[in-house]
């Protein structure tokens, strides 16, 4: 079986733009949420985001895209740059069919549509920008990422809420184990202007409290719904023979089981489908439950969610049996964005041996059964982590990572070699 390897990671949150930024704020539990800034929230319920502050697009990308592009685009594109350049990958001098990009996405370009929206209802259709044809849509970030990079191999575009940046890393080793060397894969979001904000709102799960440290408290016994924020991680995955021949510098881990399920209709009687995911994803791996050294978990902060997340992880790991962290605590929920960011922290994790804190988390109810990291970090051998995340209207995803060349010595060593010259 082919086995698919990351080398790169391109990470942005409220609390850190560039992937070691974003993990040395993750790490001390150093949140980015506040009050937003981008239009006047003062009557809204709900007035917290992860919102990034300090980033200049024309800082970053050709001025020719500015006016095409949505500031999720715009993120994803960046996280996109990033992660090939950690990777050492150079589009140009790869064959372009050989090259893959799937981005998962929960909520489109809405700040970008909703501003020409109002163009059209106060000055007419002329006054529309033609890149509304496409700067809105689901599979923009996908498409944009190919063109500008050359990559012309296999793409998608999924849609599955907070489950689809799993879901898109799954599919992107799918397409590795099919042939493609290099897939791009991940997610990020972004809907922070009114209107989409007023539609995260109706969701009925956001936080309504006005102080960061205490609005998103995932499996506390205070916890009263999440954050949302905008950014996201993108991921190269390889094949990891190919990564060998072209010289990658690193491997950061080994993208080695996903899977996903959907919930059964409600008053089904049927349980949640999140334990199926865990279990076939363990499966999928190769590994039982013991073998599993973290767990990063959806951990929505909506109490019932977390109650049933909690007698998930209680039932395959045992009481206490695992550690738990929820790093978005500090970045907010970032829809198609979160479970890759997530997978970037597991990823972490296993090189620098540490588990990052659950910010905020203070009091978890005893009846759940969780050891969360809490307070700080934790030090301690990482080789294995599980990453969880739900999304609205049932869907549910995993995926475990872990760490490479230690069961492989020939590849562990061609990679050493190369990361020494």
């Amino acid at each position: 079986m082919i086995a698919t390897v990351v080398t790169g990671i391109g990470a942005l949150a409220c609390n850190g733009l560039g992937t070691e930024a974003y993990w040395e704020s993750t790490v001390k539990a150093r949140h980015g949420l506040g009050e937003i800034s981008r239009f006047d929230s003062s009557r809204y319920p709900a007035r917290l985001a992860g919102e990034i502050l300090d980033f200049d697009p024309a800082e970053h990308l050709p001025s020719r895209l500015l006016p095409q592009t949505d500031v999720s685009t715009r993120l994803a594109l960046v996280a996109a740059a990033w992660a090939l350049d950690d990777a050492r990958v150079e589009p140009e001098r790869l064959v372009d069919y050989d090259m893959g990009v799937v981005t998962a996405n929960a909520l489109g370009g809405f700040e970008f549509t909703h501003r020409e929206f109002h163009k059209l209802w106060t000055k007419g259709p002329q006054a529309v920008s033609v890149y509304e044809s496409f700067a809105w849509f689901y599979a923009v970030n996908t498409g944009q990422i190919s063109i500008r990079h050359g990559m012309r191999g296999p793409s998608s575009a999924l849609v599955a809420e907070q489950a689809g940046g799993l879901d898109a890393i799954g599919h992107a080793r799918r397409t590795v184990r099919r042939g493609t060397p290099l897939v791009v894969a991940g997610g990020v979001d972004s809907a922070l202007d009114p209107w989409g904000w007023v539609s995260q709102i109706a969701g009925g799960r956001l936080s309504r409290r006005d102080d960061p440290a205490e609005a998103y408290l995932p499996f506390d016994r205070d916890a009263n719904g999440f954050v949302p924020g905008e950014g996201g991680a993108l991921l190269v995955l390889e094949d990891a023979d190919a990564a060998v021949r072209r010289g990658a510098p690193r491997v950061y881990g080994e993208i080695a089981g996903y899977a996903s399920a959907f919930d059964p209709a409600p008053g089904s009687g049927r349980p949640p489908a999140l334990r199926r995911a865990v279990e076939t994803a363990l499966a999928d791996a190769g590994i039982v439950a013991a073998d599993v050294d973290v767990v990063f978990a959806d951990a929505i902060g909506v109490p019932e969610l977390d109650r049933a997340e909690a007698a998930v992880l209680r039932a395959v790991f045992g009481p206490g049996g695992v550690p738990v962290t929820t790093p978005k605590a500090a970045s907010g929920r970032t829809y198609g964005g979160g479970g890759p960011l997530d997978v970037a922290a597991a990823l972490l994790s296993i090189r620098d041996g540490v588990i990052p804190p659950t910010a905020g988390t203070a009091d978890v109810p005893a009846e759940y059964g969780l050891d969360v990291v809490r307070g700080a970090a934790r030090d301690g051998d990482v080789r294995t982590a599980l990453v969880l995340a739900r999304g609205l209207w049932g869907f549910n995803s995993a995926v475990v990572v872990r760490a490479w060349g230690a069961d492989r010595p020939s590849a562990a060593a061609d990679i050493t070699s190369v990361e020494k010259e």
